[in-house]
């Protein structure tokens, strides 16, 4: 999934854009509004994040702009300005949802999926549930369920989980995970995956440090076995 983020504060920017990367979107970063649509109709996101005081074009006059050519896309305002009218008028100018600055990296996380959940199901390329172990993964809702354990996910963490299943009993190169997860376009990082791997233990295994469901082949990389 391909995701605009339109802010200008470099460091507000690269923060979001690399937040972004690590759920595994695709991100067009941009640093103003008149940036912000032009990428918008060459590229044609499937989410958008707007900082609403930005030169050329204000966010409002970019949601705005961007409504018109696409009336469906999920638009997330991100902004220091916090009154409720500035809120009212995110929300007439077409956005989805509204965060102040500052915020919390669980807060933009959190609003993203919730977003994503309702706005994008369409363009989620893995809709079917499927199992792994004991846990039940919906990719339309960016959750697994352990009985009444519910997990959020990312879209790596799905298409991490539904590549081991899909190779089950098979030990996956790291090579193959990363691409798989990260795409073509990244340069291997085993750190990278490694790293992941493990915060996905900790949400998705009953035990992290015991896995079942994704378990290390030395050497190689990963593996789901059915069986256990």
């Amino acid at each position: 999934m391909k995701v605009l983020v339109a802010e200008d504060d470099q460091f507000t920017r690269e923060g979001l854009a690399e937040l972004l990367r690590g759920e595994g979107y695709r991100v067009i970063a941009v640093a103003d509004g008149a940036q912000a649509v032009a990428e918008f109709k060459n590229q044609q996101p499937d989410f958008v994040c707007l900082d609403v005081m930005m030169p050329k074009k204000s966010g409002y006059e970019a949601c705005q702009q961007i409504r018109a050519i696409s009336p469906d896309v999920p638009i997330i305002f991100i902004s220091a300005k916090s009154e409720e009218m500035d809120r009212l008028v995110g929300f007439n100018s077409g956005a989805d949802d509204f965060i102040t600055k500052p915020f919390s990296v669980r807060e933009v996380l959190a609003r993203v999926r919730a977003v994503a959940r309702r706005c994008c199901k369409a363009q989620l390329e893995m809709k079917v549930e499927f199992e792994i172990g004991d846990l039940v993964v919906f990719p339309d809702e960016l959750r697994a369920k352990r009985g009444d354990e519910v997990i959020d996910l990312s879209l790596r963490d799905i298409a991490i989980l539904k590549l081991l299943v899909e190779n089950s009993g098979k030990a996956l190169e790291r090579k193959k995970i990363f691409r798989h997860g990260w795409g073509e376009d990244h340069f291997l990082n085993s750190r990278t995956l490694d790293q992941h791997i493990s915060q996905l233990r900790k949400r998705v295994e009953v035990d992290p440090k015991q896995p079942k469901l994704i378990r290390t082949v030395h050497g190689v990389g990963y593996r789901y076995d059915p069986e256990n």
